[in-house]
This record gives C-alpha cells, sequence and structure tokens, in this order.
C-alpha cells in the first residue's frame, strides 16, 4: 500500500466533494481516529491508520486488500468512484434524492430516476450535481447526478429524467468479481 500522489490526491478530493462537499475533511479527521487513502494496483482505500500501522508486519504480496474500496484510477488517471464508498458517503452527503417505492428496483436495475418516481429531493439542489439517492425509508441505494435543478423538478413532465444513474448497491450481485 503505497501513499497517493499529490495529483492523484486531488483528483480523488475532487470527485469527493462533487457529492460530500467541505465535508471531505469530515472523512480524514473523524473522532474515533484518524483515517487516510492508500492506493494499490490503480485502487483506492480508506483505511484506520491504527490498522495500516498493523498492516506493516504483513508482506504486500500477501494482502489482498485493506479498508475500503472507495474506486479506481483508470488509465486515462480519472477517479471513478464504487458503490461501496456509499455507506461512506451517505452521512455527509449535502444533496440528496429520495425516491418512491416503485423507483427503488428500476433504479437498483441501473435506470435513471424519472420525475414520476421522485419522492422528495433536496432543496437547492443545482443541475449536474452529485446527490445521494435513498429510498423513503432513508436506506441508501446508490449515486447519481442530478440532470434537474430543484426548481426544473418542480415543473417536469413525469417522463423527464431528473437523476442520472451513476451506482448502485445492485452492483454488489452484477459485479461482485470487479468490486474488490
Amino acid at each position: 500500500m503505497k501513499k497517493l500522489s499529490e495529483e492523484r490526491t486531488k483528483l480523488l478530493f475532487e470527485k469527493l466533494s462533487i457529492y460530500i462537499g467541505a465535508n471531505v475533511k469530515m472523512l480524514i479527521d473523524r473522532p474515533d481516529g484518524l483515517y487516510c487513502f492508500r492506493e494499490k494496483k490503480d485502487r483506492v482505500y480508506y483505511v484506520s491508520e491504527k490498522i495500516l500501522s498493523l498492516a506493516n508486519s504483513v508482506s504486500p504480496d500477501n494482502m489482498i486488500s485493506l479498508g475500503i474500496c472507495f474506486g479506481k484510477f483508470t488509465k486515462s488517471n480519472k477517479f471513478l468512484l464504487h458503490i461501496t464508498a456509499l455507506t461512506y458517503l451517505a452521512p455527509y452527503a449535502q444533496f440528496k434524492i429520495w425516491v418512491k417505492p416503485s423507483m427503488e428496483q428500476q433504479f437498483l436495475y441501473g435506470h435513471h430516476i424519472l420525475k414520476s418516481g421522485l419522492g422528495r429531493i433536496t432543496e437547492n439542489t443545482p443541475k449536474y450535481q452529485g446527490v445521494v439517492v435513498l429510498s423513503m425509508a432513508d436506506i441508501p441505494l446508490g449515486f447519481g447526478k442530478a440532470a434537474k435543478s430543484t426548481a426544473e423538478c418542480k415543473h417536469a413532465d413525469p417522463l423527464t429524467i431528473v437523476c442520472f444513474h451513476e451506482a448502485d448497491i445492485g452492483e454488489y450481485v452484477r459485479s461482485e468479481d470487479t468490486l474488490l
């Protein structure tokens, strides 16, 4: 496990700030200890510094992963956020979309959210802002990008897309081989 370069750290934090804004620093300085991001084979892991110090006794060849995989860097050096980061992004998300029970399964199959399936949306959500998608029972289902602002959603046609799908918890089943 190696530290992220300054360039890759910047790319990671830019991607995270799309969804959680200035709350990125809350991921690092948590009340239960210090956490950090480490990289192995272009994948970024979020791990406690206590566990990281204990893992130094394990050979890097024998270690598959450490901590939570937040995403990976592509060959073109872009950062792709994995669904495994959802439980850490959801509490700090600034903008959220709640979907109706009838739309939950469609979203979990990888479809975009239509106005007819929109339950609620955070006030003042700008267009193309990263959002966390929740069920009406406040269970995080995934994340995406708002296709319409809050004001545009109020006057949109029921078949208009209001949120572009990016990742959902159904990926745990569909992509279980590639998540690690």
